[in-house]
């Protein structure tokens, strides 16, 4: 029989006393967030069960949370928003609650045919992943009657509640970085309005590029999506003899995408341009240069989407609106001091 995990165990692993541990793992202040991810890594590691959570089962038990996902998030290859979801289904287990995913398509939006998790009422609340058509949302909760919950974007509806991460900070300290780094010639790569978070993530950059005395008006921007969302180079349209000595792309698949279409025209990254992403997630053999890029902090956003949506289930009183939480800066190899 295996070994019961305590928090001395964990204590000890990670450095720190008993008392931050609890605190950690309770999500109490107290703790710095780099040290409180640590902590719960090395729990996950160790197999550490909460005795909170274990009789969350009991006190939980029937509590279905559906989760939406537009299958053009869901790509060929691993998919970021596919890894949030599994940091959310694992999330939701701690409290007592199962997940059920289903995927929806432009056919089923212009159809109005809704998931079949709605139809057939067995969520007790509906988490949606990713900006969808604002109609079709509204149709989802007119039928639904229950708490929904938007993860990753938020809509123009001031009463709804939402978990995004910070895009536009992230962006703007990423920026701010390049620019420590001795580069001027910043450029953004990104459709801005193929979603908030994009658009999030330039607004971020302009502020830098402005506070730093950039003449906005003169900034370079790259496409990197196609009509139907799919980031491609094909919609790149970079000119060998004006290309800035620096990229900052809106997520690290792009920056992937940008850096093989860059080494195809005969460039060397960061020796010859720089490229910096943002959310830290790449599948494995996506791109031979580890990306620069700001981390997206999603098991906190898991953390928060679940406890919420449970809490609006409950009717418990919580912190409604759009939250955001922040991440990190991970430094690699594919920015190079100018």
């Amino acid at each position: 029989m295996s070994k019961t995990v305590k928090l001395a165990d964990i204590a000890e692993r990670a450095g720190v006393s008993i008392v931050s541990v609890s605190k950690a793992l309770a999500g109490k202040k107290g703790v710095s967030e780099e040290m409180r991810r640590r902590i719960r890594d090395i729990a996950d590691e160790l197999g550490y069960k909460q005795p909170s959570a274990i009789a969350g089962v009991t006190a939980f038990e029937g509590y279905s949370l559906g989760v939406l996902i537009h299958d053009m998030y869901l790509g060929k290859y691993d998919s970021f928003y596919l890894h949030m979801y599994q940091v959310l289904s694992t999330r939701a287990t701690s409290r007592g609650a199962v997940t059920m995913l289903e995927t929806i398509n432009d056919g089923m939006i212009e159809a109005s045919v809704l998931p079949k998790i709605v139809e057939d009422g067995r969520a007790s609340g509906i988490i949606i992943i990713g900006k969808t058509d604002p109609d079709y949302i509204e149709k989802i909760r007119e039928r639904a009657h229950v708490p929904l919950l938007f993860l990753d974007f938020c809509t123009d509806n001031s009463e709804a509640d939402a978990v995004i991460s910070d895009g536009f900070y992230g962006a703007y300290y990423m920026t701010n970085y390049l620019w420590d780094m001795g580069h001027r010639d910043i450029a953004f790569v990104g459709s801005i309005n193929a979603n908030g978070s994009i658009m999030d993530r330039y607004l971020g950059y302009l502020k830098s590029m402005s506070e730093h005395g950039a003449d906005t008006s003169r900034l370079k921007r790259y496409e990197d999506r196609t009509s139907d969302g799919v980031v491609s180079d094909s919609v790149m349209k970079l000119k060998k003899n004006n290309l800035p000595t620096a990229f900052f792309c809106n997520c690290d698949l792009t920056a992937a995408c940008l850096i093989r279409k860059l080494e195809g025209m005969g460039y060397k990254i960061p020796e010859d341009i720089s490229v910096a992403g943002f959310d830290n997630y790449l599948a494995p053999g996506s791109c031979d240069v580890a990306v620069t890029s700001y981390e997206i902090d999603v098991r906190g956003m898991a953390d928060r989407a679940v406890d919420t949506i449970i809490s609006k289930i409950k009717g418990e009183p919580y912190a409604g609106g759009v939250h955001s939480i922040s991440g990190h800066m991970v430094i690699k190899d594919s920015v190079a001091e100018l």
